[in-house]
């Protein structure tokens, strides 16, 4: 457990876990992955000779001779590994996002290839997989009320892009609003989130730039670096050591074969990760990038709203300039319970994009009702609307993720990330207990996420909490109580280091005790 004060350049105690894997387990997990391996390549040769039903898309005869659209060996995962768990992903809800949500059911009679829907609605399963993390996603309210109004007066769709026909008194309204709340001097808003990352980095890095990307970025970034023809390297994550050797051997041996200075140096990193639910080191960064005389490009997408005192995201929760981040990207898909992304800045940086980025120029403009959406829920947050609701869903975050990560190590679970982070990824390893952890959390109407390879390294597999402010105390208690039979049920709980629960302990204080293996 890494407790970094580093030199003052942290003003709180920064507070992250990642527990070492179990050498069993680890060993475990891959004699289940050799297995199922092995038993997909006999499915394989059963499936060839006709034995056993192919299910899977293959070629035609008569295509053989032909250059191969479809490389059968890649799909063997998906064939046979992920198709075995299908059913613990692409559930179809039928009502808002809430803390609770209601499900359709469905059945499968040939081991997930194709799924059937029973008609009936499993109601009021506690939702723990949405990133709802300020509870805005309401299907009544006042952001529903204004997002209604806004609907009847400007209808559901603008038909045009931003430079054309579609720029809006609302995405005025927006874009001054989002500066406002981020502390910055502009800022544009852009319909997709994704989108805002992978069509935007290519206009501000090309041929002779240098990005420094962390090894564990959301797949928007490393399309858009890869888009950008920029060099990439890669940094171990959240390691800042790994990042000043690539910054001086930049700006020591400059670009390969010529010598010559990089044009530029792009550091990419994110507010919060969502798969490891740690937090940036963004006081070292800031320094080094400082020191380096680089660019820093921070993606917020789940970080804005969730984190600091007055939810303003990573710059907030540490305290820090928002000057002293060149490109401050984040997404309102999140926290603002609605869609699109938006970047912040100078003013000369935003007009930039306005004019070069594909995003702006090609991408129909965001719906009138999203926008307003938007509007109200930032306008809460930041206390404008008159209540003190949106500072309170902030602080009941903040108690919900402390409360929820310290009963699931106090029960023995290898929970990793930040103590602050409100994605909460709970080790699974093993791939049979994905779809297991999976379906029996929602037998207890618990809705989750699993998470496996390819979108997490081959040994680990994790469930992933995402906590809210619209969870109550009864919904968290009913919700850890379930976690904890699971967990007793497929042998869950391999942490060494257990947490004394002591109920008399403060609320933001950690005290492990050393168990015996």
């Amino acid at each position: 457990n890494h407790i970094i004060h580093n030199g003052g350049l942290y003003k709180r105690p920064f507070n992250e876990a990642f527990e070492e894997t179990p050498m069993l387990v680890a060993v475990l997990t891959y004699v289940g992955y050799g297995v199922l391996t092995l038993f997909g390549y006999l499915r394989d040769f059963m499936r060839q000779w006709k034995i056993e039903k192919c299910q899977n898309a293959t070629e035609r005869e008569e295509q053989k001779d032909f250059v191969p659209l479809y490389q059968d060996f890649e799909n063997f995962y998906n064939r046979n590994l992920y198709m075995r768990i299908r059913d613990s992903w692409n559930r179809p809800i039928c009502s808002v996002p809430g803390a609770k949500v209601d499900m359709m059911e469905r059945v499968s009679h040939d081991y997930n290839w194709t799924f059937t829907y029973t008609g009936r609605v499993i109601k009021d399963i506690i939702n723990m997989g949405s990133y709802n993390y300020l509870g805005f996603a309401q299907k009544t309210g006042p952001c529903q009320e204004a997002a209604a109004k806004v609907l009847s007066q400007y209808g559901a769709g603008v038909c045009s892009t931003r430079q054309e026909m579609g720029n809006l008194d609302k995405h005025e309204e927006l874009e001054k609003l989002v500066a406002r709340f981020l502390g910055v001097e502009s800022a544009m808003a852009y319909g997709m989130g994704f989108a805002t990352n992978s069509m935007n980095i290519p206009a501000l890095v090309g041929k002779g730039c240098l990005i420094l990307s962390d090894e564990l970025n959301h797949a928007s970034l490393v399309l858009g670096a890869r888009l950008s023809g920029a060099t990439i390297r890669i940094f171990k994550h959240n390691n800042m050591q790994s990042l000043e050797k690539l910054l001086k051997d930049a700006i020591v041996h400059g670009q390969p074969r010529t010598r010559r200075p990089w044009k530029k140096i792009l550091i990419l990193v994110e507010g919060i990760y969502s798969m490891e639910g740690s937090i940036v080191r963004l006081p070292e960064v800031i320094a080094l990038k400082k020191k380096y005389k680089s660019y820093l490009y921070l993606d917020e997408a789940h970080s804005i709203g969730a984190l600091g005192p007055s939810g303003r995201g990573v710059v907030d929760y540490f305290g820090l300039n928002p000057e002293d981040v060149d490109v401050m990207m984040g997404t309102f898909t999140k926290s603002f319970g609605a869609a699109g992304g938006y970047i912040g800045g100078k003013k000369e940086l935003i007009d930039y994009l306005r004019t070069y980025s594909h995003s702006a120029a090609y991408a129909t403009s965001m719906s009138p009702p999203v926008v307003e959406q938007i509007i109200t829920s930032v306008k809460c947050i930041m206390g404008e609307d008159g209540t003190t609701i949106g500072e309170a869903r902030v602080q009941q975050l903040a108690e919900n993720t402390r409360y929820f990560r310290r009963r699931l190590k106090e029960m023995g679970f290898i929970i990793y990330g930040n103590e602050d982070s409100p994605v909460v990824p709970l080790m699974l390893y093993m791939p049979a207990k994905i779809g297991a952890f999976g379906r029996e959390m929602l037998k207890r109407n618990i809705g989750v996420v699993v998470v496996g390879f390819p979108a997490t390294p081959i040994i680990e597999s994790r469930a992933r909490f995402c906590l809210s402010a619209a969870h109550t105390k009864e919904m968290l208690d009913t919700a850890l109580k379930e976690i904890n039979e699971v967990g007793d049920l497929l042998q869950l709980k391999y942490s060494r280091r257990r947490l004394v629960p002591l109920l008399d302990r403060p609320f933001d204080e950690t005290t492990y005790e050393e168990t015996e293996d």
